[in-house]
């Protein structure tokens, strides 16, 4: 079952168009990807997903309900992970639930009941400066979660992360991703990264940006790290860079 259904989504922005013609979908308890170089329009869409655009052409429908130009109906998580400095990491987590007029304790003790499953626990009374960029990337992943636990939207959640950090954020987010299974599309420029965490990926090329494929991963989630030197991984790999190669980007 669909969740998360865009139709024919067209933008322009002073009578430039940025995307076109677009239509995705995203089921119960997928992790989807869009891949593609910068300046394509992921972002765009992103906005337009979420609420916060409204689009020249075509709608967005959440549940079969539709929710164009309808902010607040899904969560939306930046590149960066925008703790408040000033906050503890349980006041952060728990913001979103503030927000919906939840009262300051119980907005707590609900978030703190997601610390152990986020490999948060211990975390709650410091702050931000307090921890390293994995553990505030995950932080933000919790406080996403308990804004929507139905669908996220996830703009390079791991892209400031080094090398070594980021490999185990991708093992740490599979697992964490089996126990919650909140339906994800998440944007990407990572080949590597949309093969490990995806079950399918929509490429989106060209400007203005298309959907010009889409590719199944076949190979169950969670992916172990064998996985990324097999090869299927890079016969899925291969495929990707010969269809940007053919789009000249």
């Amino acid at each position: 079952m669909e969740k998360l259904t865009a139709n024919g989504i067209s933008v322009s922005f002073d009578g430039v168009k940025i995307i076109e013609d677009i239509s995705i979908e995203l089921k119960k308890d997928e992790i989807v990807c869009l891949l593609g170089v910068s300046g394509a329009g992921k972002t765009t869409l992103f906005n337009v997903l979420s609420g916060l655009l409204r689009p020249d052409t075509g709608t967005v429908s959440l549940d079969g309900t539709d929710i164009t130009g309808k902010a607040g109906k899904i969560s939306y998580m930046l590149q960066k992970d925008l703790l408040l400095p000033f906050k503890t990491i349980l006041d952060n987590v728990s913001l979103p639930l503030r927000i919906k007029g939840v009262k300051a304790k119980a907005a707590r003790d609900t978030a703190s009941r997601y610390f152990a499953e986020f490999g948060l626990e211990g975390t709650q009374k410091r702050y931000p400066h307090q921890l390293s960029g994995g553990m505030r990337q995950r932080a933000a992943l919790l406080r996403t979660y308990l804004f929507s636990d139905r669908v996220a939207l996830l703009d390079e959640p791991f892209s400031a992360l080094d090398t070594i950090t980021k490999g185990s954020m991708h093992e740490w987010y599979l697992e964490v991703m089996e126990q919650i299974r909140l339906s994800t599309l998440f944007i990407t420029h990572d080949i590597d990264e949309a093969i490990l965490l995806s079950d399918r990926i929509y490429m989106m090329t060209g400007k203005p940006g298309r959907i010009t494929e889409e590719i199944i991963i076949n190979d169950k989630r969670p992916r172990n790290k064998e996985f990324i030197v097999s090869e299927q991984f890079m016969e899925y790999k291969k495929h990707i860079l010969s269809i940007l190669e053919q789009k000249n980007i």
